[in-house]
């Protein structure tokens, strides 16, 4: 059981975190079968469906290559939570990490619709305040979301006679509408917040970064409709194309990119639905974290 899991030995400063786990060979061979077999698969179900015959032997064969590789898959799965890895960790030596932000980003945004119908924000319960942002782009969403369904309505008309075509395009179609709702409801269920000495800034499903308050240099209230996408240290989380709250760090935060990329950033423009109450309070919270008295030193030592 030495070759699905090796790792490096720890840095011999006690400071320094473990180094991440080297995928044996065995961990590589099953994701060069996957990446093989999975869209083979797909092909194979898209023929399928739309009628075209196919030999037993052919069919025979990719599924019993699906089965071995899933059942591959799930032993390899329990011996690496045998040596140790999380849960999380075990899936992410399995599956790639752009495959596993994908597929959770489309989670967050399906999760986002029963959170919205059933009002329950994320993680909002222990703010101090809460600002939505999501008001001034709801128009647009709709409008969009409208249209898809105009657009499923006529090629579920044009595909009548086509039952296969027309079934799946109905599947994208019905996907294609609750993905733009699903994502208006992630923007509303994820509000910008301030907790404690903390800010944190939101945008939809993807974009969650947090900004302690001793690192924010200035705040200013200031509509833009224009940024520069390529600015380096930059983060614009415009609403309708539009921001109305500039902050100015001291140091860079980490605002990861959608596939984990790191990206410091200096200065971020926000959007928010009362952009003067997000202002106000910031500038508020900077202004008693920079006050605060330094914690008491203590009696001095005795000699």
């Amino acid at each position: 059981m030495t070759d699905l899991a090796e790792t490096r030995p720890v840095g011999a400063r006690g400071g320094e975190p473990p180094a991440p786990p080297v995928r044996s060979r065995a961990v590589r061979l099953l994701r060069l079968v996957a990446y093989v077999a999975l869209p083979a698969e797909l092909v194979l179900f898209v023929v399928l469906l739309g009628g075209v015959p196919i030999p037993r032997g052919v069919f025979a064969v990719s599924e019993v290559v699906l089965l071995a590789l899933l059942l591959a898959e799930g032993l390899t799965y329990l011996r690496l939570r045998r040596r140790g890895l999380s849960r999380r960790a075990a899936v992410a030596e399995l599956v790639p990490e752009s495959v596993l932000r994908i597929m959770g980003h489309e989670l967050r945004i399906m999760a986002s619709l029963v959170r919205w119908v059933a009002r329950r924000p994320v993680d909002v319960a222990d703010a101090d305040a809460v600002f939505p942002h999501a008001r001034d782009q709801a128009a647009l969403m709709y409008g969009f979301a409208f249209v898809c369904l105009m657009e499923s309505a006529g090629m579920s008309y044009l595909l009548a006679d086509w039952p296969v075509a027309h079934a799946i395009v109905l599947v994208l179609d019905v996907y294609t509408v609750l993905f733009v709702l699903g994502l208006q409801a992630a923007a509303v269920t994820r509000p910008h917040t301030l907790t404690g000495d903390v800010l944190r800034l939101r945008q939809a499903a993807h974009v969650d970064v947090s900004v302690p308050l001793d690192r924010i240099a200035s705040v200013r209230h200031e509509l833009l409709f224009t940024h520069d996408k390529k600015a380096e240290g930059e983060l614009n989380l415009a609403v309708g194309s539009q921001t109305s709250v500039t902050v100015e760090l001291t140091e860079p935060v980490d605002a990861p990119r959608f596939f984990g990329a790191p990206r410091p950033v200096r200065l971020i423009r926000c959007h928010a639905d009362d952009a003067r109450a997000l202002y106000r309070a910031l500038d508020g919270a900077v202004t008693r974290v920079r006050t605060a008295p330094s914690p008491s030193p203590g009696p001095p030592p005795r000699a």
